[in-house]
């Protein structure tokens, strides 16, 4: 049986495990550092497996023990920006987190594909790579599916179409940087550019930018759980099930599209090992512009997270 790891029990942490278990998946430890969080969530995810249909085993603890020989670890552990805290005070509390939650487990599972869910995104996708050492394909973070995702429902809503027929590609930073990619965003084939006018397409890809922030806008007391967790548990399914599924992820750029050494959301090929390539997708003058934009301020994130870290 797989074995998959959640770190951090909260929405987003929960209800990954909740999608990987009820998809037939893998079996799933959630950890966390609140003790009774984990255990008392599993369990109710446990009760509802009749109802669901299906016989994974849902596990909780405050033991990284528990979690040895898991094949995707997928980190969801951090804070969200409270009132009075500066973006600095979120972006080393969420890196002391992370670096923690990557090395231990580590420890227990050498072998695994490492999937970041912790903001800002990119960023922390970046630094669990450098924690754990491992080769780059297996660390990516998840982004653009959940973007993406975000824009096929609102050209959907647009057009008054199914969804189902609708596939989008948002690529770059995992923020207000954003380059949604309309030519590469269809209705069973055909380009939305073709389906709908100019500035009803720049609503949409600003809508899709502002994805995030309209529903904490929305709740007021918290930000979504619902499509990020549906966003990761497609990845862990795709690695598991060796799909070689074409998702854009944050990924480790090589020389792709002109940049490197950089985290950055990308088209990639996702299955058995994690990244299995980059595709290489043609972009225009602007787009590649916009592109090379938000990775620019990706690594001046990085920078900052670097001046705020303590060495190890």
């Amino acid at each position: 049986m797989s074995k998959v790891t959640v770190i951090g029990s909260g929405n987003v942490g929960a209800t990954v495990a909740q999608y990987v278990a009820e998809k037939n998946v893998s079996d799933v430890v959630l950890i966390d550092i609140i003790e009774g969080m984990p255990q008392g969530k599993s369990l109710d995810m446990a009760e509802a497996s009749p109802v669901h249909g299906h016989d994974r085993k849902l596990f909780g603890t405050n033991n990284y023990a528990d979690t040895k020989d898991s094949e995707v670890i997928v980190i969801t552990a951090g804070i969200a920006r409270k009132p009075g805290m500066s973006r600095d005070d979120l972006l080393k509390t969420n890196a002391s987190i992370v670096q923690t939650c990557a090395r231990e487990a580590l420890k227990h599972s050498p072998d695994a594909v490492f999937v970041i869910v912790t903001n800002p995104l990119d960023v922390m996708t970046y630094l669990a790579w450098q924690t754990t050492k491992l080769p780059h394909n297996r660390v990516v973070g998840m982004a653009g599916v959940l973007d993406s995702a975000r824009f096929q429902t609102f050209i959907g809503m647009e057009l008054n179409m199914s969804v189902q027929d609708v596939r989008a590609m948002v690529l770059g930073g995992h923020g207000d940087l954003m380059v949604p990619v309309p030519r590469y965003s269809t209705v069973n084939g055909v380009p939305i550019t073709e389906l709908m006018a100019a500035d009803r397409v720049e609503a949409l890809c600003q809508r899709t930018r502002d994805g995030g922030a309209e529903i904490v806008g929305l709740l007021k007391t918290g930000s979504a759980w619902y499509a990020p967790g549906a966003s990761a548990a497609l990845m862990v399914e795709a690695i598991l099930r060796d799909q070689n599924r074409l998702l854009p992820c944050c990924v480790l750029a090589n020389g792709e599209y002109g940049l490197k050494d950089v985290y950055v959301g990308l088209p990639a090929v996702l299955g058995k090992g994690g990244v299995k390539k980059v595709v290489d997708l043609k972009l225009s003058d602007s787009e590649s512009a916009a592109l090379k934009k938000s990775a620019d301020s990706i690594r001046e994130n990085i920078d900052a997270m670097n001046k705020l870290l303590v060495p190890a």
